[in-house]
């Protein structure tokens, strides 16, 4: 089975990590059916480590490797595709976020942003901040296996490194598939809408995974450009609303322990599989 997949184009690997990362999200969207609420400190901690997985991957599995791509090329200079494009990356995801309505799930209905979210339903809005969440973790996994089809000269792409990221981005999807279905379904609406709304935010990782396979494979100097993209488009999301949420309801040192936990186990994953 593993042959098989290695065989296949990397457009076609990234889509079937993609589709990994997103059944782990549905697998977590499935705890509304044993539980209707979500612990403060429980959701505090799943939050605090899908901010540790995103931090590690950002930097083993994105911004050193767009430092590698780099290097025959920019030389000495070769932090310069790393910086434009981890700037850009965030930039990206603040505008999305300026534009695209959404509710963060530790925030009151009043403090949505976006244009015009008053528009949309509580259980809308919640969905839009995890899906907008989303699409930095599925440009990571597809620029992550179109890189390893690059075959730049000089640099080690590993597609077990690929793999890993995506592991770990699955690992992180499970506490986050449940920390949006159970607020929803907290909020008095059935399971099974409570549910869907929990798995349907992650479906932008399979999609947007293979469009990042193909722009990669398809314009290779920019790939450094588009590794780093991918990390500060997850470093936004961290620190503008991962972090802040897990540490505003005082269980800092549980959120702050399981942002390392998830930091270390993303580290031992690309590492040990890259």
């Amino acid at each position: 089975m593993f042959d098989y997949f290695l065989s296949l184009h990397p457009a076609m690997q990234a889509l079937l990590a993609g589709l990994f990362t997103w059944f782990c999200t549905i697998f977590g969207s499935a705890f509304v059916f044993f539980f209707r609420t979500v612990n403060r400190k429980i959701l505090d901690s799943m939050m605090g480590f899908a901010a540790g997985v995103m931090i590690a991957a950002s930097f083993w599995s994105l911004l050193a490797p767009a430092l590698d791509y780099a290097e025959p090329t920019y030389g000495e200079w070769s932090w310069i595709p790393a910086a434009v494009g981890f700037l850009l990356g965030g930039l990206f995801i603040r505008l999305i976020d300026y534009i695209v309505p959404h509710l963060h799930v530790t925030k009151r209905l009043d403090q949505a942003e976006g244009i015009a979210p008053q528009k949309l339903s509580k259980s809308m809005l919640l969905f839009l901040a995890i899906t907008i969440h989303n699409i930095p973790e599925g440009l990571a996994i597809g620029v992550a296996f179109g890189a390893v089809a690059t075959n730049v000269p000089g640099v080690d792409a590993s597609i077990m490194g690929a793999i890993g990221l995506a592991i770990g981005i699955g690992l992180q999807n499970i506490p986050e598939g449940s920390s949006l279905s159970l607020p929803i379904r907290g909020e008095g609406h059935s399971r099974m809408k409570a549910f869907k709304y929990g798995s349907m935010s992650a479906i932008v990782e399979p999609i947007v995974a293979v469009f990042g396979a193909l722009f990669v494979m398809s314009m290779t100097a920019i790939l450094p450009y588009a590794l780093a993209f991918a990390a500060g488009a997850m470093i936004f999301v961290v620190v503008e609303e991962l972090i802040p949420d897990s540490q505003s309801n005082g269980n800092t040192d549980i959120a702050t322990l399981s942002l390392m936990a998830g930091f270390v186990i993303m580290m031992i994953l690309d590492v040990a599989l890259g």
